[in-house]
């Protein structure tokens, strides 16, 4: 076990030690940044989502609030040609 100290006590050896670390690193933190870039994607795809879904029921709403009120309403404006 001493022996594996004294060749990371080694100046070579601490400098491949420390690339090293620092590789690992960048690594970790690509692959930290690919994960917040997918998360990011599907938030975006979930806020589309949910934006259509708005639209369809506003939209339903609106075809709502414009119905006629009874029968004899939906008959005049099916003869006056409106529906």
């Amino acid at each position: 076990m001493g022996w594996i100290i004294a060749i990371l006590a080694s100046g070579p050896a601490r400098k491949a030690l420390g690339l090293i670390l620092a590789a690992a690193a960048f690594l970790l933190f690509l692959l930290n940044l690919r994960g917040a870039g997918e998360r990011a994607g599907r938030l975006a795809e979930r806020l589309s989502t949910s934006e259509k879904i708005h639209d369809i029921q506003r939209q339903m709403l609106e075809a709502a609030a414009s119905r006629p009120a009874d029968r004899d309403a939906l008959a005049q404006r099916l003869r006056d040609g409106r529906f």
